[in-house]
């Protein structure tokens, strides 16, 4: 899916290196642990390949874009906040852990979106997208289930399977198996 650290390094300093600092590429150690960065969101355009930095794969409104996320959202956000949760933190904290937690600030204060904020703001870090459509917080505060729904798509459109979680996505990168991304409106 991504190459090794050592092509990576191989091709460093040519024209045809497409290396975007603060996005390095997932490799492990010596010792196997993993040290995986984001990778980023790459676009085909014929003969080469680049970065595509500052914009959401989809609109913070068009959740019915994934119907089957769009109703787990709406019924059970705590679900969707923890599958993101799980790869933004890859891995460092499950799904569950992160659901859980999520599920208890929603239920008995008003800190959930200021928790889930955080998050849209690390997403956005390691992919270098754009605030928008407004500041991190007030889309939290303000749709929480469309901020959701629209950071699910876009991890999802960066080729994650979010039902199998961080340990198993990287173990299928390890196996060169992928998932495309798929563009916005297309049906498999």
């Amino acid at each position: 899916m991504y190459p090794t650290a050592p092509d990576h390094e191989k091709y460093a300093g040519h024209d045809h290196d497409h290396h975007v600092p603060g996005h390095e590429v997932p490799a492990l150690s010596p010792h196997g642990v993993a040290r995986v960065y984001a990778p980023p969101y790459v676009v085909s355009t014929g003969h080469s390949a680049r970065h595509v930095g500052g914009e959401w794969s989809t609109g913070l409104c068009h959740c019915c874009d994934d119907p089957p996320n769009c109703m787990i959202t709406c019924f059970c956000p705590c679900i969707t906040f923890g599958q993101i949760a799980e790869i933004v933190d890859q891995g460092s904290s499950s799904c569950a852990q992160q659901g859980t937690c999520y599920g208890i600030l929603l239920a008995t204060t008003v800190l959930a979106c200021l928790y889930s904020c955080f998050y849209r703001s690390k997403l956005r870090g390691q992919y270098d997208l754009e605030e928008s459509p407004c500041v991190d917080c007030l889309v939290h505060f303000c749709c929480p289930g469309c901020a959701l729904c629209q950071e699910y798509r876009e991890l999802k459109s960066r080729g994650f399977d979010m039902g199998i979680g961080w340990e198993a996505n990287l173990d299928r990168q390890r196996r060169g198996v992928t998932q495309a991304p798929v563009a916005p409106g297309m049906i498999r």
